[in-house]
């Protein structure tokens, strides 16, 4: 095959997919079309919203495609009629049929924030923090039928710090995966590439995650709770309960704690700080929102909000 510039068909939805885009873009391949998701309704007054990759790509003047359907005939006659030498395939949202897969001549290549096999699926980067993970990183491999199951082409691997959250993972993630795309596509073209099978033995899974999966269960050691809080910013939001009133926490730290008391108290003899029992060890909670308020520091919403010492949260 060619080396360079491609044909390229880019498929991509959210953030995580722009600094791709635009490294593909800088790399000097022709971008045959953009594949994005139909614009949404966002926010409180539910306003039409068009995704991060298809403003990218309108700003580069590339041409965008947005089906509602992957079936639809019209769709596919278009996607054919591209001739392009590869799909480049970054968090569009969509399981990609054989039927189209087959299209692009040197195959369809997708980047995803894992090190594959662990942690396929849709969250990979929220599952990594919330597990601890040391490290994770990026995978670029040829796609397949299965969900995250292609054989593998390149790797790049981070380590994961401890205040690392889910946004400053996945920025991070995205620009290593951006160079590591347009390397792989390179040495493919080149024919200096050996695709390698997953071994499904190791394979772990990143489930979807929903707004329950936010509740802390204050009875779990103080590493899970501050992971999770890590692991959940910005979305869907680590959150507990305090009489009723839904607490988002945005920020958390551990702290030593010596003596006993049941998993939720909040601790007494610290002086604007909120320090929660957790079921081993203590959290001290940073920043928090109200149910109806703004993001503040716990000094600041302590002063509007008091919570007494010995309430529990739940």
């Amino acid at each position: 095959m060619k080396n360079s510039p491609l044909r390229i068909v880019f498929m991509g939805t959210p953030e995580f997919a722009v600094p791709s885009l635009h490294a593909l873009v800088k790399a000097g391949h022709h971008l045959e079309a953009v594949v994005t998701q139909p614009d949404r309704p966002k926010g409180r007054g539910r306003r039409l919203t068009p995704p991060p990759v298809k403003v990218a790509a309108e700003g580069l003047g590339l041409r965008v495609w947005q089906p509602g359907r992957l079936d639809e005939p019209a769709f596919a006659a278009n996607l054919a009629a591209a001739k392009a030498d590869f799909f480049a395939v970054v968090a569009y949202g969509q399981i990609l049929p054989p039927t189209l897969l087959a299209m692009p001549s040197g195959g369809a290549v997708n980047v995803h924030a894992s090190l594959l096999p662990r942690y396929r699926g849709p969250a990979p980067i929220n599952w990594a923090i919330i597990n601890r993970e040391p490290q994770t990183g990026v995978t670029t491999m040829l796609m397949d039928a299965g969900l995250d199951t292609g054989d593998i082409l390149m790797t790049a691997s981070t380590a994961v710090a401890e205040d690392d959250t889910a946004a400053t993972l996945s920025a991070r993630l995205a620009r290593m995966g951006a160079r590591l795309l347009v390397t792989t596509l390179a040495r493919l073209a080149a024919g200096a590439l050996t695709p390698r099978p997953q071994d499904p033995a190791a394979a772990t899974y990143a489930p979807l995650l929903t707004k329950a999966d936010g509740r802390i269960d204050w009875s779990r050691p103080a590493e899970a709770i501050e992971a999770l809080v890590r692991g959940l910013n910005p979305w869907p939001g680590a959150f507990t309960f305090c009489q009723g009133q839904r607490l988002k926490i945005w920020r958390a730290h551990l702290v030593p704690q010596k003596g006993q008391a049941p998993a939720g108290t909040v601790l007494a003899g610290f002086s604007d700080e909120l320090r929660v029992m957790a079921g081993r060890g203590a959290v001290c909670i940073d920043e928090l929102q109200g149910a109806s308020g703004k993001r503040l520091p716990a000094a600041a919403f302590l002063r509007g909000h008091p919570i007494a010492p010995g309430t529990v949260l739940g």
